[in-house]
């Protein structure tokens, strides 16, 4: 019985390996320190086609693994009474100076029936995964990332114009990540060469520079004008943030440490918000967003370990600026529809700064329409911060608008080529927050350079894409990428969570709505043993699938 069922494993893989490829582009995976990554060069680069379903009983599966699978595919139909098995990746046998296409063919396939055989004989647990689309939770925005200093300057060196057009297709065309969402500084940043802003001239209150970009601005519009041409992103969401006003306008005179706005510059620091998205629009990059300030905290009390551009706000004089000047001044204006979010900084300051700016200015939140987190301390402060604050703010739309991992002392501030548990680490945060309400993610940088920069105060961190500058010819596509892709790509803008209710904790989930009604489910198996998941449907019915261990997946059906 052993042998037949054998032979019926080596025949499938046999019209598998010959014709049964799918039109999606396969990842490079290149062996790097610390695993896997996907290499894209001017004329290589893996993409996934998204799944046309070929009836209302087909399902689809997406999978990604510390192994080396990388968005793989799978296919097949509800009511099936037979297990379906997601086969792991498999090295590939080293060829010889003899070897022939056949005797690479039948390699392939007795390692493949070997591994089958081992995964058999592995521990296997299992979990029960109900979805009930008849309860319903938060709307989703979207999923994004953020377009710095940094990322101009790597792409401004690409060696071929193609190179830049796979990156920004590999996140924000459909058959990509699905991107729609993009985070910029009104400004600099830490990640850029330097510290900067418009109106740099002393005292120039008129702004009398922003009626044209900046020169540091220039190359960056026109590179995300060339990003939305070229990956066909149908709506995309800019949101933008400042983090220092010019020196002059500030109580220490410096881009950074301990200082403040001035007072007298209150009306001033508006306007040039409103100038900046007049010209952001004039140059053709409408702007869906802007935030009270990036990471406020940092000007008052972390002003001893952050050496990049900061400006200190409490909750008490940020109340006063937004309900007094840049409140009145948006909301007066031609672009009085953009989004206002509050905070831009972590955990621990919810809901406490909200609370105290209303006790300043007595609803002053009102012209917040959003609450903007940064997710650097999660693991710290616990899901009550943000429990406390929903209920005290419960129809503002949450967003977490930036998100690295190379921050903390105890983590390797610099990429770590190939690391599935960072990957890891972002796909829990994700179901986290997505759970807690969450309706949007924009990740940090969406490429650095191999030590996490440029940064011109060395403030290193890892990017889900890593670009090889000692050539300037290919980048990488890290575990993390992938990580987000599994919620980002079959997600789109509109999608609604539903009820993922696993039986135990081998499995953790979140599932999703779409606006055409498709259903789409994240499943993460971040345990050490593969995973017999028996998905239940309220609608649709049921089905069984394998999963290997250390492994993530995109559900998706009618």
């Amino acid at each position: 019985m052993f042998a037949s069922r054998r032979i019926l494993v080596l025949a499938l893989l046999l019209i598998s390996a010959i014709g049964g490829q799918s039109e999606s582009i396969p990842c490079k995976l290149k062996e790097e320190t610390h695993g896997k990554v996907c290499v894209c060069t001017a004329d290589y680069c893996d993409y996934l086609e998204n799944p046309v379903l070929a009836d209302e009983n087909e399902w689809f599966l997406i999978s990604s693994s510390k192994q080396g699978l990388r968005f793989s595919t799978t296919s097949d139909k509800f009511g099936t009474e037979e297990k379906v098995t997601v086969q792991d990746y498999v090295e590939p046998a080293t060829e010889t100076k003899n070897e022939t296409i056949l005797s690479r063919l039948v390699d392939k396939v007795v390692a493949s029936a070997f591994t089958l055989e081992s995964r058999e004989s592995s521990i296997t647990r299992s979990v029960t995964l109900r979805l009930d689309r008849n309860n319903t939770h938060q709307k989703m925005v979207g999923f994004g990332g953020s377009y710095t200093g940094a990322v101009e300057f790597l792409v401004d060196n690409f060696k071929q114009s193609e190179l830049a057009d796979h990156l920004y297709k590999s996140f924000y065309a459909e058959d990509g990540l699905g991107f729609n969402l993009m985070r910029v500084s009104i400004g600099g940043c830490d990640f850029d060469l330097e510290p900067w802003s418009y109106a740099e001239e002393v005292d120039d209150t008129l702004l009398s520079d922003m009626d044209e970009l900046n020169d540091h601005d220039v190359k960056k519009v026109e590179q995300i004008k060339r990003l939305i041409a070229v990956s066909g992103v149908k709506n995309l969401l800019v949101k933008g943030a400042a983090w220092s006003a010019p020196p002059w306008m500030k109580t220490n005179n410096k881009w950074t440490g301990f200082g403040r706005l001035k007072r007298a510059y209150y009306q001033t620091w508006a306007d040039y918000h409103l100038r900046w998205i007049k010209l952001m629009e004039d140059n053709g990059i409408p702007i869906w967003a802007i935030s009270t300030g990036n990471e406020p905290l940092n000007g008052i009390v972390f002003m001893y370990f952050v050496r990049f551009m900061s400006m200190g706000w409490t909750p008490q004089t940020q109340a006063i600026w937004l309900n007094d000047y840049l409140g009145p001044t948006i909301r007066n204006s031609e672009f009085n529809d953009t989004i206002l979010f509050g905070n831009d900084d972590q955990r621990y300051s919810f809901p406490h700064w909200f609370k105290m700016m209303n006790y300043t200015r007595p609803n002053s939140i009102d012209y917040l329409d959003g609450l903007s987190l940064h997710w650097y301390w999660d693991e710290i402060f616990g899901n009550s911060f943000i429990e406390h604050t929903t209920e005290y703010a419960p129809d503002k739309i949450l967003i977490v608008s930036e998100s690295c991992i190379g921050d903390k002392p105890w983590q390797a501030a610099a990429p770590l080529l190939g690391s599935w548990e960072r990957a890891e680490k972002y796909a829990r945060d994700y179901l986290q927050n997505i759970k807690l309400g969450f309706q949007a993610w924009i990740d940090w940088n969406i490429c650095l350079d191999e030590k996490g920069g440029p940064n011109y105060v060395d403030n290193t961190v890892d990017a889900p894409v890593i670009v090889n500058t000692t050539t300037y010819e290919e980048f990488y596509k890290q575990p993390m990428f992938y990580a987000m892709g599994h919620f980002s790509k079959l997600v789109p803008e509109g999608s609604v969570r539903i009820d993922a209710v696993p039986s135990n904790v081998n499995l953790d989930s979140v599932a999703f709505q779409r606006p055409d009604n498709k259903i789409a489910a994240v499943l993460f198996n971040s345990g050490r043993a593969d995973l017999d998941i028996t998905v239940v449907d309220s609608v649709r019915g049921q089905f069984v699938v394998n999963v290997p261990a250390k492994s993530i997946h995109t559900l998706m059906y009618s």
